[in-house]
């Protein structure tokens, strides 16, 4: 298959995925936009109650099923109040790096279909105004959204239909550069179903089936801990596509597949994993093992949920995660490979 002829498609599906806003618990334009492009690939899709993407793989082989995943849902903010002075506190959804969002743009969505923009803001923004401007905690007590409307108070805003429980979404600022890098918020993890999606249109064009029917879930509560409780019975083994962490203590690069051994939830199947290295060493791959701490993954809610179902982590490693993130095409390409070479296609 044409993996290297492969990178336009990956960066405009990237860009599609990226354009539309679907933060843990707001999701379904998002899964709206990932259906369209799965479905223009001829591939049969349905989504589960919760709203998982799902899209169904038949093998060249009965008997067995396999499934993958990643997730569509990314980090983002709900209204928590209203300030006097007509500001929004907010909570977070999942654990997004608050500093970072200091003067970000977002987009704020009410119940009844209108969206308003403002800025993420420290409650202390003025260097002129506020000492405590550049030493003020950057956390939910201490930061808030600007309206870009005229509000003077809570009834300003409130008129305008803003209410508590309203998402927040903040622009992802997705670039290529030239030297191969993808810099974006939320690689973690539309990285990853740009990937999948991707890897279908490859195998779509050479004509190739997997090895045994997969089941390939794009899942949207992957970020509060229960995306993947929900996945057929029958499968025998899950492959998660994630992030990979890159940091203290860990060899992974943005350059490489990673294969995590154990997370915070544990260790991973022990023969795939192994299956995994063995694959990525065979075929040239370069890859990374590693133990995340601090991580957590849909396999975890799968076995959470009392699955009988062998799983596996891997995905391209992304530096500063639940920030400003950043991978390079040569850990998307061997993600993508390392993908490939677990389905077993001709």
């Amino acid at each position: 298959m044409d993996f290297k002829g492969s990178t336009r498609f990956f960066m405009d599906t990237v860009h599609a995925l990226m354009s539309v806003d679907s933060p843990t618990g707001f999701t379904s334009a998002g899964v709206s936009k990932a259906e369209e492009l799965v479905q223009a690939l001829g591939y049969p899709t349905h989504r589960t109650n919760k709203g998982n993407l799902v899209i169904t793989v038949e093998g060249r082989e009965s008997g067995h099923a396999v499934g993958l995943c990643a997730h569509l849902d990314t980090l983002g903010l709900v209204v928590r109040s209203i300030t006097d002075d007509g500001q929004l506190m907010f909570t977070s959804l999942g654990a997004p790096q608050l500093p970072s969002l200091e003067g970000e743009y977002c987009r704020i969505y009410t119940r009844d279909n209108r969206v308003y923009t403002g800025t993420i803001l420290s409650l202390s923004p003025a260097i002129h105004v506020f000492p405590d401007a550049p030493t003020r905690p950057r956390d939910e007590k201490n930061m808030a959204v600007r309206i870009d409307e005229k509000v003077h108070n809570r009834a300003d805003v409130e008129a305008l239909g803003i209410r508590a429980g309203d998402f927040i979404c903040y622009d992802p600022k997705t670039v290529f550069t030239e030297q191969g890098f993808l810099k974006s918020r939320f690689i973690d993890d539309k990285g990853s179903a740009a990937i999948l999606i991707t890897l279908l249109k490859l195998m779509k064009d050479a004509g190739v089936k997997p090895k045994y029917r997969a089941e390939i879930s794009l899942t949207v509560y992957e970020e509060v801990g229960h995306g993947g409780a929900t996945m057929s019975q029958d499968l025998e083994e899950l492959l998660v596509v994630d992030m990979g962490c890159v940091g203290d203590d860990l060899t992974c690069t943005e350059y490489k597949v990673s294969i995590c051994a154990k997370d915070s939830g544990g260790p991973y199947d022990y023969g795939m994993v192994t299956r995994l290295i063995n694959l990525a060493q065979d075929h040239g791959l370069d890859y990374a093992v590693d133990i995340y701490p601090r991580y957590t993954s849909d396999a975890s809610a799968l076995w959470r949920s009392g699955r009988d179902t062998r799983a596996a982590l891997i995905g391209p490693g992304v530096h500063a995660s639940h920030g400003m993130e950043r991978t390079h095409m040569d850990g998307v390409m061997n993600t993508m490979k390392l993908v490939s070479l677990y389905l077993d296609p001709q």
